[in-house]
């Protein structure tokens, strides 16, 4: 099983070479020890569907960007199939090269936000954007505020946009001064140890409150309604990640 570490600092190209890589699950190919995720999915998959309450509509428009090759992008596909949804993948061609075809599906190999013609095509059309475990590989390639702004510009009347597990410093350490936490890292590391927190502390390259919150405030300065909302705690990191939902009134 792969360390956590290996998939720090990691970016659009490392998941190009990950996809081709048979060495590694489905999991390890999105940037995860099988332990972050198996087993986890269809948790994963119902908290989505519960906070992207327009997938239960049928016939809507869908864009799912940086979907990966694990479950969850197929359980996407079910379900859009079944609501007849029509459904646009956004990741590198190595990654849709290993998720399925179909009428209703789009596949856009390309680095989210750099498909200009398209974004322009999709402009006000869109009634759900899926983003999950994204955010923090943005980092790497992309502006936050581009992103933002870009999948904003996309959404529909009553449009739906889910940012969803978002690695958020602040809220880990929250977490990890708590007595649960403390003892949630003392029976993982198997160690008597507490772990060590540092509050008021920036921690370069990581998400934090700060960075939450101004995604928060400038989605709002656009006019969108806009919310932090935990994760159901049956899900496998819901202690320390949280999702954004942004929603167009």
């Amino acid at each position: 099983m792969a360390s956590p570490n290996r998939f720090e600092h990691i970016g659009f190209d490392d998941f190009r070479r990950f996809a081709q890589d048979e060495s590694m699950s489905k999991y390890e190919r999105i940037g995860f020890p099988d332990s972050y995720r198996q087993g986890f999915e269809g948790a994963i998959f119902e908290d989505i569907c519960a906070k992207l309450s327009n997938l239960k509509k049928t016939g809507r428009t869908v864009v799912d960007i940086g979907p990966g090759c694990s479950d969850l992008p197929k359980m996407l596909i079910d379900l859009c199939a079944s609501n007849e949804h029509a459904l646009t993948l956004i990741d590198s061609q190595e990654m849709l090269d290993l998720l399925d075809n179909a009428p209703f599906i789009d596949k856009l190999p390309a680095m989210y936000p750099q498909c200009s013609e398209w974004v322009a095509a999709q402009a006000g059309k869109v009634d759900v954007i899926m983003c999950y475990s994204v955010l923090h590989y943005v980092f790497v390639d992309v502006s936050f505020f581009r992103f933002l702004d870009v999948s904003l510009s996309l959404l529909a009347p009553g449009g739906q946009m889910l940012i969803g597990d978002i690695p958020n410093i602040s809220k880990r350490k929250r977490f990890f001064a708590s007595e649960t936490g403390t003892q949630f890292h003392k029976d993982y590391m198997n160690t008597d140890e507490a772990p060590n927190v540092e509050f008021n502390r920036i921690e370069h390259d990581q998400i934090d409150d700060a960075v939450v919150m101004s995604l928060i405030q400038r989605a709002r300065a656009q006019g969108f309604d806009a919310y932090v909302l935990p994760q159901n705690e049956a899900l496998p990191m819901a202690n320390r990640r949280e999702d954004i939902l942004i929603v167009r009134p």
